[in-house]
């Protein structure tokens, strides 16, 4: 059996971006769905992380194919399913031809919202060391692996102006937004890329992925003020509630202009450490 570059497991979001990107620059790579589902015209490979089915799940990891890379995209919940996956993988494909497999496991920024010294927060920053998915990360960096934990996803059908009436329905939920953090499945792609491209750097370590700007919600409430109306004629002359409060706070809290200054926003992540490391930019900071 040939050793492919890259093997998925669960193919979502993600690999709608990341699949195109891996056939144009002719990489070897294979997916997994829970259903066998094509994704990004990409047929997939019927599976199931079963850590609680000790011969099955290990039979069912033994049977995927042999990887320089393993992307896990689903999270993992405790140090036993993270060690219980890399060793029955390792060990099913153990005395094949090939080099030995490397694991990424993407995950949350959200770790990271713990109280903290100063508004920057980096990767190095203090984060939930109790969160059963950052104990299952910390169970794969011990092993070498890489991980990658991710900002707000957007990009495609994950529209940010979309997620305004859910996270703000009052006025005084918009008081209290503050920071937001993003990145774009193109660059998560990218970055997975880069990842594989240059292991030495990305070996046994954690890294915060961010399109490098700190967001303020207050600002994108306004910027997205216009909505149609109901009859579709096209003419929006009423911005939306939570841009109007959002003007109403500003006179309350005496802000003179948006964006609100790093200390009003609070939690600012530090973006730019990934994208230096792996000697890139970002193509879609901006939401």
């Amino acid at each position: 059996m040939q050793q492919i570059d890259l093997l998925i497991l669960g193919a979502g979001w993600t690999s709608t971006f990341l699949l195109p990107l891996l056939k144009s620059r002719n990489y070897t790579y294979a997916a997994t769905t829970t259903d066998g589902r094509k994704v990004a015209d990409t047929d997939t490979i019927k599976w199931r992380f079963e850590p609680d089915s000790d011969k099955q799940g290990r039979e069912s990891i033994a049977s995927l194919p042999l990887a320089r890379h393993v992307l896990i995209t689903f999270p993992l919940t405790s140090a036993e399913q993270t060690d219980f996956l890399v060793k029955s993988y390792l060990d099913g494909h153990s005395g094949k031809p090939g080099e030995r497999t490397r694991f990424i496991q993407l995950g949350s920024s959200g770790i990271w919202q713990v109280p903290q010294s100063t508004i920057w927060v980096s990767r190095r920053s203090p984060y939930n060391t109790t969160n059963a998915r950052a104990i299952a990360e910390d169970a794969l960096l011990k092993r070498g692996g890489c991980v990658l934990n991710l900002a707000g996803l957007w990009g495609g059908e994950r529209d940010p102006r979309n997620w305004v009436g859910r996270v703000a329905k009052t006025k005084e939920e918009v008081k209290g937004k503050k920071s937001l953090h993003l990145v774009h499945g193109a660059d998560v792609a990218r970055g997975i890329v880069a990842v594989m491209r240059d292991w030495e750097t990305a070996e046994g370590e954690r890294w915060m992925v961010t399109d490098g700007i700190v967001y303020d919600w207050w600002e994108l409430f306004v910027g997205w003020a216009a909505r149609a109306k109901a009859d579709g004629d096209g003419v929006e002359d009423m911005p939306s509630d939570q841009a109007r409060w959002v003007f109403e706070l500003m006179a309350e809290e005496k802000v003179w202009a948006l964006p609100r200054s790093m200390e009003h926003l609070g939690r600012c992540y530090f973006g730019r450490e990934f994208w230096d490391s792996f000697k890139l930019a970002p193509l879609k900071a901006r939401v």
